[in-house]
């Protein structure tokens, strides 16, 4: 879950690409609104300074002829390479001016500057918010290329997140079918392509790729394209536990970005975080540790925060605690707890946000098109009228179908609940028949652990295990195999082992059958909780939403939760 190299794209929303000469050669005065705007983006300035010239420059000259456009254009110049509050007067500027604008690129250009100018800030949620009011705008005008940035900065986000194969197919229709991206923007979208493969596990692709930009990095003597790209490759190595390659690939990275000309806040954290994780890969735990404070320290400069900061900061308090240095340990504790609560306030927005505001309309948009397509062509007419036909005759057969299934659920609810209130004493019961089993039955496990767990840790785990169930502390929500791992002061791997071996399931599985083993109990026992709405008992068992509560309801007994419900106030348990 990373964003690991910069949204170029959209810093040059509408940048036009020439090569010129060098500023000097050249008197502003005598040099165009476009010969000015090649020299800014394309490299022509070669100094913060001398691109702040330009600008100021192109702002004067806008000015003194009353050209809103280019007023506008001076703007954006002026925006880039300053501190966030002054950035954001400069696009605040430039959103007053194009107010009402006819040029196609506003109000589009204004949101996607500002969200990228909040996404290099770190400001992952004000970028999504304004990421998605330049995508709507940009559908608004019909604008392919705004579309695209929208879309590719909001995959992003997306990887941030987890959605690494979403990410990986909307940077992989960008780089191979958009006309209008240029070739260093391509080169940018599959260096990302690559990294969204290493994080699916395509791992031949990401391979290819990457050689791919090796070469072309090459060809124009792109230094800081190759080292990006060379980074990636010791990132695709560590992956595959080729630790002293992913060195070789990362050593030289660490002294190009470290370079003055160079200096890159994500490629230096990144950088270091690889080293440090492959000499710990190669347990020379005191390099290891050496790069995670070097990035400790970096992290409380800059502030920049990403996901893989929680490894850096567990492997640091383990460390530490190994070591009996108790008052290390308890700083980066501190340390951890800080960083953790933001990445996951972040997490949890973007996680909540991108399927509610971007996913559900883009699906919504989807279905629109389909529908005016069917609408104008001239046979709808006869599709409706035999789909109508066809209906009837479903409708029939569904229905009995349905009475058959009905009833079916209500025996399977009635079994139930009947097995709820014989157990009600000591709070067990039995599935029968359709059913499935709530426990398994008693067996031999010595044979199915693994070897490499010790008895004492396998007892240890299964122990607090029987905590966790005990307490019902499954109904937390968020809980992963991480989270109850280091809880419990183990590993997933352990954890996952055994649970797959003693309790006979993935911890996915255990974890929903506990939660619904829980509400079946509750809601048969409990006529308070069963008058609540869906909505407040999924998020008191632990759902994230009443749907997968419903889901996994009728997947872990058979028979849909409204006629278990149903059923309960008919047999009148309680």
């Amino acid at each position: 879950m990373k964003i690991k190299f910069l949204i170029l794209l959209l810093a040059v929303c509408n940048a036009w690409h020439a090569q010129t000469g060098n500023i000097k050669d050249h008197s502003l005065e005598k040099r165009t609104y476009k010969e000015m705007e090649q020299d800014f983006y394309s490299g022509g300035a070669e100094d913060l300074n001398s691109k702040r010239y330009i600008a100021e420059y192109y702002l004067k000259k806008a000015r003194a002829e009353k050209n809103t456009s280019e007023i506008a254009e001076a703007y954006v110049m002026l925006h880039f390479d300053q501190p966030l509050p002054v950035a954001l007067k400069y696009l605040d500027s430039l959103q007053t001016i194009t107010k009402n604008s006819k040029e196609n690129i506003y109000p589009a250009r204004t949101y996607l500057l500002r969200g990228n100018l909040y996404f290099r800030t770190e400001n992952l949620q004000a970028a999504l918010n304004n990421y998605l009011l330049g995508l709507k705008f940009a559908k608004e005008k019909g604008y392919k290329r705004q579309i695209a940035m929208a879309n590719i900065s909001i995959a992003y986000l997306n990887n941030y997140i987890g959605k690494h194969a979403e990410t990986a197919k909307t940077l992989r229709h960008y780089a191979y079918n958009a006309d209008y991206m240029n070739e260093s923007e391509r080169q940018l979208l599959k260096l990302n392509l690559a990294d969204a493969y290493i994080e699916i596990n395509k791992m031949d692709s990401a391979y290819i790729l990457i050689q791919e930009g090796l070469q072309n990095a090459e060809k124009n003597n792109d230094k800081y394209g190759r080292h990006q790209n060379l980074g990636l490759m010791g990132y695709y190595h560590l992956k595959q536990k080729k630790y002293n390659a992913a060195i070789d690939d990362l050593a030289p990275c660490e002294k190009f970005y470290f370079d003055k000309n160079n200096q890159n806040k994500r490629n230096q954290n990144y950088t270091l975080l690889y080293l440090g994780q492959s000499y710990e890969g190669l347990r020379n735990k005191e390099k290891a540790i050496g790069y995670f404070t070097r990035i400790d320290s970096m992290v409380l400069k800059t502030n920049y925060l990403y996901p893989e900061l929680r490894q850096v900061y567990m492997s640091l308090i383990n460390y530490y605690k190994v070591n009996n240095d108790k008052e290390k340990q308890l700083y980066y504790v501190d340390r951890f707890l800080k960083v953790d609560s933001v990445l996951d306030s972040q997490f949890r927005y973007i996680s909540r946000e991108v399927p509610r505001r971007y996913d559900s309309p883009k699906l919504e948009q989807e279905k629109e098109s389909i529908t005016n397509e069917l609408q104008n062509r001239k046979t709808l007419f006869y599709i409706v009228l035999s789909c109508l036909l066809i209906s009837h005759l479903l409708f029939i057969n569904v229905y009995f179908k349905y009475k058959k299934t009905e009833k079916k659920y209500k025996k399977i609810a009635q079994d139930l609940i009947q097995s709820v209130n014989e157990n009600k004493a000591d709070k067990e019961y039995e599935v029968k028949d359709e059913i499935m089993p709530l426990h398994l039955p008693e067996e031999s496990h010595d044979d199915k652990t693994s070897k490499v767990i010790s008895e004492d840790i396998v007892q240890s785990i299964l122990k607090e295990l029987e905590i966790f169930e005990s307490k019902d502390q499954f109904l937390q929500k968020g809980i992963t195999l991480g989270s109850l791992a280091k809880k419990i002061k183990t590993n997933s791997r352990y954890l996952s082992e055994i649970i797959n071996t003693y309790k006979g399931k993935n911890f996915a599985t255990y974890l929903n059958d506990l939660r619904i083993d829980y509400a079946i109990n509750r809601l048969a026992n409990d006529k308070k909780f069963r008058s609540y709405k869906l909505t407040f008992i999924a998020e008191e068992l632990g759902y994230n939403n009443e749907q997968a509560f419903t889901l996994a309801f009728k997947k872990r007994t058979g028979t849909p939760l409204s006629i278990y419900l149903k059923e309960i106030e008919n047999m009148k348990l309680i």
